[in-house]
């Protein structure tokens, strides 16, 4: 059993199969998860469901068994990972986001045998979208991002201090330029806000605009603002991403001499 078990951890746990890339199974599971979400898409359009009630019934009963396999499966070999060894490590296990996403992924396929159309239930089946996220941990490039995204958290939460500044300035001045003129649009500040974040995020939907003179000349001010906004977080993500990218390739060229050398 244990051998059995090591073997199947192997296979299921990406960072402990031997080869480069991903193991077979692993590599199944994931072409499954995005053909799970792709039928919880088309579900949403009744009239495809009217017509293949049944085959799309049974479609999902077997992604729920399959599922639900390799989550009793995952929690059977969550011992062998070393933070998981111990008397409540499959405790320890279950309680962790992985295993929590891949429940709540496998949970609403039971209600696909229901045919109420209340939001919650229909909400609560839309869950299966959350199987996409299961994709997580078979992707070196999440891994990445979120080394990415860490690395420069400090660079983005200033970023992100900017964009909010900017937005509550352009949105007072507006307010204060606009709001007796247009007040149904720029009446207070936040129904200024709205123009203010459509433009400062180069959106512009156009449904909201400033008229008078003083108005369009802080509008324009503010769109060759938007485009230095959108701009700062996007070249230090780059930077990020560079960097991540670049320490993954160092560690597997050090894995792969390490290999080699034993």
């Amino acid at each position: 059993m244990s051998s059995l078990r090591a073997r199947a951890y192997r296979n299921l746990e990406p960072t402990a199969w031997p080869h480069r890339g991903l193991s077979p199974l692993n590599k199944a599971l994931a072409a499954l998860i995005v053909v799970a979400v792709f039928f919880a898409v088309i579900e949403t359009e009744p009239t495809i469901v009217e017509r293949r009630f049944a085959f799309l019934t049974a479609i999902e009963a077997v992604f729920t068994l399959v599922f639900l396999a390799e989550y009793l499966v995952r929690i059977w070999i969550a011992p062998e990972k070393p933070r998981y060894a111990g008397r409540f490590g499959r405790l320890r296990y279950m309680v962790s986001v992985p295993a929590l996403i891949d429940l709540l992924a496998i949970l609403p396929g039971l209600f696909v045998f229901i045919g109420s159309e209340a939001f919650v239930v229909r909400l609560f089946r839309l869950l299966r979208i959350l199987r996409l996220a299961r994709l997580g941990r078979f992707s070196r490039a999440i891994d990445a991002i979120t080394t990415a995204v860490n690395s420069r958290r400090y660079e983005l939460l200033m970023s992100l201090t900017i964009a909010g500044i900017l937005l509550l300035v352009s949105s007072t001045l507006l307010y204060l330029i606009e709001g007796t003129v247009q007040p149904d649009r720029f009446g207070s500040i936040p129904r200024a806000m709205w123009w203010s974040i459509a433009t400062l995020t180069t959106v512009g939907y156009g449904d909201v605009f400033p008229v008078t003179p003083l108005g369009r000349i802080l509008a324009g001010i503010t769109a060759i603002t938007g485009i230095g906004l959108i701009a700062m977080p996007t070249g230090i993500l780059a930077a990020a991403f560079s960097d991540a990218i670049q320490m993954q390739r160092k560690a597997e060229e050090e894995g792969q001499a390490r290999s080699e050398a034993e």
